[in-house]
């Protein structure tokens, strides 16, 4: 049965007195799968609400398939519920379509075939039979165990409420609920969120063997790669959104050229725009009627005086019609996009045979074990591990903040930042500019203004802490440390909430430079080029060094 596409047409949306979609279309047909990418506030999740229905458009229409899926941030089971109950949703349609396919053979076995009611009962059951293949209907209940084991949570008891499960493992299960239906069309914002490495790896396999549409919102630049046949960009562009065959690799070449050709075509109007205002304005007062005869102009002086000004004339007024067209046509100055402007992640410290920090037989009980950990001077060391392997206890342990039995040597005055996950700030009444200000005081914040680091469009600076997403809270925080770097900056998870190309952005910027630096993260992208040391913590206490590392202690 052939699968029906989602199409959308000039849609508007406006939220909070701020237009997020002006004259957005998207045509997804069967087979592809687009991907939703730009900065935090363009409008992706606002986009994947208005195709799922959830939000009606302020203008514009959608055309959506009868069994589109939709993953919410929050599933529509209350907390009694259990993983059992919301599984036999999932499986609904497809018990359904085999119910339904029993009873239809029923009643074509008791029907003469000869009969109108046999033909018209033949041509259902047809269509309810293309339907359950499409669902592969008769596989439902061992892909679901399947799902469930690939996503990580095949251990846990069907019996169990979803309020007994962590944030993690229920949007982990409301993944799998639409896996296992497999809808025509499928709507994902943040998919990869709370997924190890074999989940993630799982989950692009199995969308990659969808045969419907999957319209997807994520920074996970891997899974962009894996995944996407198609890319449309949010971010402003000359001719609004824009949409990019291919995966994320190809999308960084064409962006970088298609960012180069509307920089050249501004550059080149705003040359032409000056010349034509030259030749409409200077050249015009110059050729002015009254301008008297020069000394060596003899016979002839008014006939070719005429035939002068008439040409000078002509060139004038085509100069002034074409200035008017193009003043009409003229393409916007490209916006400044966001560029991660920071000099040095880290400062300077005296390099040395003795370490900024060292740990050994270190323990925090449940939590962490590490037999041994050296960080020098100039340190650029990724932390890995699965969900509870202790990256976030390790970090807060360098900065200090989380006691630890074993030996923790740090060097005296060392200075030391940490990037938690979780950004909070005492007054979220204040603007971001004045929180700003009070952390660094007036001097160093006019030495480094927040607007210079690249982290925050300038719209945001005087909005209340309160009132900004999660990606912009990090962003400060992070402009915070980077205002007055420290010696050792501890970064924990700091791609999440970023946009992919300041993901790129600040990777580039970890590269190089003074002072040490401690990662970690769960982000692929930038575990596959890391450069540096890494340490992998595994789960229930233990570690394994990389070969750098190894050389290194």
């Amino acid at each position: 049965m052939p699968q029906p596409a989602l199409l959308a047409y000039d849609l508007v949306r406006d939220l909070g007195g701020r237009r997020v979609l002006d004259g957005v279309s998207l045509t997804a047909s069967p087979g592809h799968r687009i991907g939703l990418i730009g900065e935090n506030g363009v409008g992706k999740s606002a986009l994947l609400r208005v195709l799922a229905g959830v939000d009606e458009p302020d203008a514009g229409s959608v055309s959506r398939p009868g069994d589109l899926g939709f993953l919410h941030q929050e599933m529509p089971f209350d907390a009694d519920s259990t993983i059992a109950a919301v599984l036999d949703e999932a499986l609904r349609e497809a018990r359904e379509d085999l119910a339904r396919l029993e009873r239809l053979s029923d009643e074509l076995a008791r029907i003469p075939e000869d009969t109108p009611d046999h033909q018209e009962l033949l041509a259902t059951y047809g269509k309810r039979l293309e339907q359950a293949q499409d669902r592969e209907s008769w596989d439902a209940d061992r892909r679901a165990a399947l799902v469930l084991d690939g996503l990580g949570l095949g251990p846990l008891g069907h019996n169990r409420t979803l309020g007994s499960l962590s944030g993690g493992q229920r949007g982990r299960l409301a993944l799998a609920a639409l896996l296992v239906r497999r809808p025509s069309a499928l709507l994902l914002d943040e998919p990869t969120n709370h997924l190890d490495d074999d989940a993630a790896a799982f989950l692009e396999k199995h969308i990659r063997e969808l045969p419907g549409t999957v319209v997807s919102a994520s920074h996970d630049r891997a899974f962009l790669d894996a995944v996407c046949t198609d890319l449309v960009d949010l971010d402003p562009a000359v001719d609004g959104p824009v949409r990019y065959g291919g995966n994320y690799s190809a999308y960084l070449s064409e962006k970088h050229a298609e960012r180069e050709r509307w920089e050249r075509r501004y550059a080149e109007e705003q040359a032409e725009l000056a010349e034509l205002h030259h030749a409409a304005g200077v050249t015009a007062h110059l050729v002015a009627p009254d301008r008297g005869r020069r000394d060596n102009e003899k016979m002839g002086y008014g006939h070719r005086a005429g035939r002068v000004q008439n040409q000078i004339s002509r060139r004038v007024r085509n100069a002034t019609r074409r200035l008017e067209e193009l003043e009409r046509v003229q393409v916007a100055e490209p916006p400044s996009p966001l560029r991660f402007a920071a000099g040095a992640l880290a400062a300077a410290a005296e390099e040395g045979p003795r370490p900024l920090v060292l740990l050994q037989d270190l323990r925090v009980p449940g939590r962490l074990a590490l037999d041994a950990l050296e960080v020098s001077a100039t340190d650029r060391l990724l932390v890995t591990g699965g969900n509870g392997a202790g990256k976030s206890t390790l970090l807060a342990v360098l900065a200090g903040r989380l006691a630890a039995e074993g030996v923790v040597h740090r060097r005296r005055r060392l200075t030391v930042g940490l990037l938690a996950q979780d950004t909070v700030f005492d007054r979220p009444d204040r603007t971001a500019r004045d929180t700003y200000e009070l952390s660094l005081g007036p001097a160093r914040a006019e030495e480094v203004p927040l607007s210079s680091l690249g982290l925050m469009h300038t719209g945001d600076l005087d909005k209340p802490v309160g009132r900004l997403s999660v990606g912009q809270c990090r962003r400060l925080a992070l402009a915070l440390l980077l205002a007055r770097p420290p010696q050792l900056l501890l970064l924990d998870e700091p791609t999440n909430h970023l946009s992919p190309r300041l993901c790129d952005e600040l990777e580039g910027a970890l590269g190089s430079g003074p002072g040490a630096i401690v990662l970690a993260s769960h982000d692929r992208w930038l575990r596959r080029r890391w450069q540096g040391r890494e340490i992998r913590l595994e789960q229930g206490g233990g570690q394994r060094a990389d070969a750098a590392d190894s050389a290194r202690s």
